[in-house]
């Protein structure tokens, strides 16, 4: 469909608006003198720079135009991706010593940046708001086929707000067909070429089964010869869900059963540089400090080792070797769950569960590439033996890489699992995760994880 065009070239137009406007907040925050220290190749570099992390930071939100919604987008998709960019931006501060620039001048960059890419957003609604009203380019379109498919084409104009489409009629000798309004069939299959050259019609969708060929051709030359698309969307409803995505292998469509986003090579690339840039992060500020006193009260507090090793299931469900801080006594089984007040676990590590700190050492398992920072909770085999064969979706959290912290955990499910619905929410919570992917989802949950940390959870035992 040419919308998809539009939709492309709109998103690179916006991309090039963006990358002018961030060139602006640059020069307004220099002329305001607050670039001291910088040289002119560094303000340059920094800028390309900055562009670029916005690039990465908006790639799957801001840049979605399919549904341009002026409130979500600024109030969700904007905050979001600021967030991602400036936790982009101080990794490379933090990295790079030639892009330590002032904190006055990168915060008047962003405040620039903000209010003109808000503005830029406001203009593109306020201009599409008066195209729609002044009728430009409005298509009008009928429907072959009073049929599931072609209901869905209707609901599909309809709630994507796509307003320079406007809906026609079906044609159907099938006129008993319960599956769109009775209202709405203006006639047979022998009636649509009258229709179509009396209302000008611009589009003809095709709804019916492809084992109409001769109708298919037929309809073709019509609308070749009058000037009007001609599109077919048969009917996969028997088999597609509302979450199947379909890929184009040069001419061959490809129907895959959920959204994958980390299939994608650069979503994948993307998580994969956050988690080196974040455990690097925490193991060369964070380790220093707490691992030390973490390891001499558990060395003080019981016999045995510090580090307790365990092996999981990773992804596709390979074992490897993950780290923790023994939170419970020497001789204990480590198959068994904790419970609450279990005798098994000592006092240290008691305080270590409650606030998450015994999960530390696994941020060395990230950085080796077994695990990730966000991601389903690494899980012995027995587990995957007890639960794999009365969840059906329990398989599909091995997907992707465990992680030191998921989705499920921030929303509760975290600790003993008592109940097999327990489990079966967590799982739930595990596929809405690798369906939904974006690194605003993983810095969200990072955050929700050590605001749970302060606050202390009910269910870590």
């Amino acid at each position: 469909m040419e919308d998809r065009y539009y939709s492309r070239l709109i998103k690179v137009m916006v991309f090039i608006v963006d990358f002018y406007l961030i060139s602006i907040a640059f020069t307004l925050a220099k002329k305001l003198g607050l670039d001291s220290g910088l040289t002119p190749d560094q303000s340059t570099s920094f800028l390309l720079i900055f562009g670029l992390c916005w690039v990465i930071a908006g790639f799957n939100k801001i840049y979605h135009l399919n549904k341009f919604s002026l409130i979500k987008t600024i109030s969700t998709h904007l905050l979001g991706i600021l967030l991602v960019h400036a936790f982009l931006i101080t990794a490379i501060m933090f990295a790079f010593e030639p892009y330590r620039v002032p904190v006055d001048y990168l915060l008047a960059v962003y405040v620039c940046t903000a209010v003109m890419v808000i503005a830029s957003r406001v203009t593109y609604k306020l201009l599409s708001k008066y195209l729609e009203f002044s009728g430009f380019d409005q298509r009008r379109f009928v429907i072959i086929g009073a049929t599931p498919a072609g209901k869905s084409i209707q609901n599909f104009f309809e709630s994507h707000d796509l307003t320079r489409y406007h809906f026609r009629g079906y044609f159907d000798d099938n006129k008993e067909s319960t599956a769109v309004d009775p209202s709405l069939i203006k006639g047979t299959l022998a009636d649509v070429k009258d229709f179509c050259v009396r209302e000008n019609i611009d589009e003809i969708y095709f709804a019916l089964p492809l084992t109409e060929k001769a109708l298919i051709s037929d309809i073709q030359k019509f609308a070749d010869d009058n000037c009007i698309y001609f599109r077919i969307a048969p009917d996969f409803s028997s088999v597609v869900a509302e979450n199947y995505n379909v890929l184009l292998y040069d001419t061959l469509p490809v129907l895959t059963t959920r959204r994958e986003p980390l299939g994608i090579t650069i979503n994948a690339v993307l998580k994969r540089a956050f988690d080196i840039v974040f455990s690097l992060l925490v193991i060369l500020t964070v380790f220093p400090i707490v691992v030390p006193i973490i390891a001499l009260a558990i060395r003080l507090d019981s016999k045995g080792p510090i580090i307790f090793k365990q092996l999981r299931l990773g992804r596709k469900n390979k074992l490897f070797e993950c780290y923790k801080f023994r939170t419970m006594v020497v001789d204990a089984n480590p198959e068994q769950q904790a419970t609450k007040n279990d005798p098994r676990v000592t006092r240290v590590g008691r305080f270590l569960r409650k606030t998450n700190l015994d999960e530390l050492p696994q941020f060395v398992n990230v950085l080796m590439g077994s695990m990730s920072v966000v991601g389903p909770r690494p899980q012995i085999k027995s587990q995957l033996d007890q639960y794999s064969g009365i969840i059906q979706k329990y398989k599909m959290r091995h997907f992707v890489n465990p992680g030191i912290t998921g989705y499920a955990q921030v929303n509760g499910y975290r600790g003993e699992t008592k109940e097999v619905e327990q489990m079966e929410k967590r799982v739930e919570y595990d596929v809405k995760y690798m369906e939904n992917w974006s690194l605003s989802l993983d810095l969200k949950i990072i955050f929700l994880t050590v605001w749970n940390m302060l606050r202390g959870e009910r269910t870590a035992y």
